[in-house]
């Protein structure tokens, strides 16, 4: 992929400039959705179920529904990318592993943009900036990286087999619930300790200790997600090594 790094940045861009064309507030879709659904969940949690974070609960949910936001908004075109890609790579030879990179990179100018926004948020939210926004790139490179494997994998199988643009779907559901983004995984008690299996937990407590500065027993989850993605990245290697000629009799 490295020789081919060209190839890629110019395939992101194409596809960042498709997504956001003739949207008149471009990449600001980045930040509104997420925003929308941050405040809903703030809202019916803080005030209606009335979970008590112990932190500002409104910045806490909003760095967790800004990591989310681009995590799903990347697994599913990114999960499909080799198949639907098919007629590109039909004309000329070229990793790949390639296409489900293309759907990562082309996502993260509208992720670093909101994550500009949750910067000039927090001081509105309540919390004071500090040493631990360093942090911040941490998470976000820990996330692109998580994802990037994770769609290398995802986008193998579905040469395959089919279903798993379904699966996905279905998966980016539950997987929202399971990850404590709109409430603290102290809340969960003894189930605490199989959130913590769900690489996303690691990862969605280390923007909670970058925003707010608190989040519990966030060295085994943070432990267990780096075991994924070490996991994921040797599986997405071995598969795209050995099938990666083989795809194109399957397109």
């Amino acid at each position: 992929m490295w020789h081919f790094r060209h190839l890629l940045a110019m395939l992101s861009r194409a596809q960042f400039h498709v997504r956001y064309k003739r949207a008149w507030f471009g990449v600001a879709w980045a930040v509104g959705l997420p925003v929308v659904q941050a405040a809903v969940l703030t809202i019916v949690f803080e005030k209606l179920v009335r979970v008590d974070a112990g932190v500002h609960f409104g910045a806490y949910v909003l760095s967790g529904v800004l990591a989310w936001s681009y995590f799903s908004q990347t697994v599913s075109p990114g999960s499909t990318a080799i198949v639907e890609g098919s007629s590109l790579t039909d004309k000329v030879w070229f990793p790949r592993a390639i296409l489900p990179a293309t759907a990562v990179f082309a996502n993260v100018p509208g992720f670093a943009v909101s994550m500009a926004f949750l910067v000039v948020a927090l001081p509105i939210l309540g919390v004071g900036l500090g040493v631990r926004l360093l942090l911040l790139p941490v998470a976000c490179a820990f996330l692109i990286v998580f994802t990037l494997v994770l769609v290398e994998v995802l986008s193998a199988l579905h040469v395959y087999f089919r279903d798993v643009r379904f699966l996905v779907q279905a998966a980016l559901v539950v997987w929202f619930y399971v990850t404590p983004i709109a409430y603290p995984k102290s809340l969960l008690k003894g189930l605490a300790v199989w959130i913590d299996l769900n690489p996303l937990t690691g990862i969605v407590a280390l923007f909670h200790l970058a925003t707010v500065g608190r989040e519990a027993n966030w060295q085994r989850p943070v432990l267990i997600a780096l075991a994924w993605t070490a996991a994921l990245f040797v599986a997405g290697v071995e598969a795209h090594r050995r099938r990666d000629r083989l795809f194109v009799d399957l397109l």
